[in-house]
């Protein structure tokens, strides 16, 4: 019996809940922890029985287990916490006798620091609005300066927190990012917002397509594909736990 996409599934012996996508072009069982949404994502081939493919996977435990052992933990929006923040550290503070909107203090060139008072159990939560915020207001201002200098035609900006999805465009141009693009450095987010922008024109990833991203991006794709690869774990820790 041939499996489709389904709700994720606890076996025996997995720590995280296995999610089965079925690929029309996978040749291969293939296993990849996703630390975003703590589940293993399983990805098999259209004709893989479900059986087949659940068995598989929890012959992989020893795998998984070894690469439990290597994730670093979550890094919670706490006081005292430095976090990365538009290509550099950026430490949160917190004072009981200061303003509870957040604000932004640059102490000595590569060095600022974020703090905020109130109440100190929704120090977090007061945080995370703050960057959530930011990131919309700075990747709208960058999307419409790449589009305008482009004559690409404008459209609405958000962002989200999706788990393995950086950005995505709309049918009607509406863009839509993940949040967790301002705490990268700024010529990493400006590949994703070059990658969304060429979105708007080129519906697909054709050699059109491709040949827009790099004239927007203005550097190298391939690096800065490599680099948020790379980063994006630890962006993708932090504000959790």
């Amino acid at each position: 019996m041939s499996i489709a996409t389904c709700d994720p599934l606890s076996l025996p012996g997995l720590p995280w809940p296995v999610e089965l996508h079925a690929h029309p072009r996978a040749r291969h069982l293939r296993l990849r922890l996703d630390e975003a949404r703590g589940v293993l994502r399983l990805t098999v081939p259209r004709r893989t029985g479900r059986r087949a493919a659940l068995d598989w996977a929890r012959s992989q435990s020893e795998w998984v287990f070894a690469q439990l052992a290597v994730i670093e933990p979550a890094e919670p929006l706490d006081p005292g916490a430095t976090i990365p923040f538009d290509g550099a550290a950026l430490r949160l503070e917190w004072h009981v006798e200061a303003p509870r909107s957040p604000r932004l203090h640059e102490c000595v060139p590569g060095s600022r620091v974020l703090s905020c008072g109130g109440p100190r159990d929704r120090f977090a939560d007061r945080i995370l609005r703050w960057l959530r915020a930011e990131a919309r207001r700075k990747m709208n201002d960058e999307t419409l300066h790449i589009a305008q200098g482009w004559g690409i035609a404008d459209g609405p900006v958000s962002v989200g927190d999706a788990g393995t999805r950086w950005g995505s465009c709309s049918a009607s141009s509406a863009i839509r990012y993940n949040w967790r693009l301002i705490l990268a450095p700024p010529q990493i987010r400006g590949f994703v917002i070059a990658h969304e922008v060429a979105h708007r024109v080129h519906h697909n990833h054709g050699v059109a397509f491709h040949a827009l991203e790099r004239q927007l991006y203005g550097g190298d794709v391939t690096a800065a594909r490599l680099e948020l690869r790379r980063i994006g774990p630890r962006l993708k820790r932090v504000g959790r736990g």
